[in-house]
């Protein structure tokens, strides 16, 4: 989206308090008004994906890959970060990193990813996550990582269902 096509769609959530923003000199950050609303967007989702049959049918169309990853569950991903078994890549922007993030993930951009392979020690399953089930970029870390010979496995979920499965976040 442009700009100013973003700015619109921040203002009007503004006005709904759906968002607030914070002003720092020239830049202006948004967050959700409350966690309430994390909570709604995650339950308006899965009805969505309950009563529309579309919604799995597209989703597969976006990430076509979809099917040939292997998952890993929040339960499962928290008690092998407690047990050091596994590397967590976030493959969000370095922005999103930054506000917020699971404990212990490092922050690989998708789009810096093959710059940065050296940097990635073997020996370890990495796991990606992004945004959610909606959301490409961890799919698309998965399958360079796989490429140079990595084991990989994927979160589905992102920040927001970590956080209402009532696990904590980093910043």
């Amino acid at each position: 989206m442009s700009i100013a096509n973003t700015s619109q769609h921040l203002q009007r959530l503004k006005k709904a308090r759906l968002v607030i923003d914070h002003r720092n000199g020239l830049y202006v950050k948004y967050c959700l008004a409350d966690p309430e609303i994390a909570r709604l967007w995650i339950e308006l989702r899965r009805v969505a994906e309950m009563q529309f049959s579309e919604v799995e049918k597209e989703l597969e169309l976006y990430r076509s890959h979809r099917s040939d990853i292997e998952k890993i569950s929040v339960a499962e991903l928290s008690e092998r970060l407690s047990r050091e078994e596994i590397i967590l890549i976030d493959a969000r922007p370095e922005i999103e990193f930054q506000a917020g993030h699971l404990p212990g993930a490092v922050s690989y951009p998708v789009d810096t990813l093959c710059y940065r392979i050296d940097e990635i020690p073997l020996g370890k399953t990495l796991v990606t996550y992004c945004r959610g089930p909606y959301c490409s970029e961890a799919d698309e870390a998965l399958i360079i990582l796989s490429a140079y010979g990595y084991p990989v496995k994927r979160l589905e979920e992102g920040v927001a269902e970590w956080q209402q499965a009532g696990y904590l976040i980093e910043r």
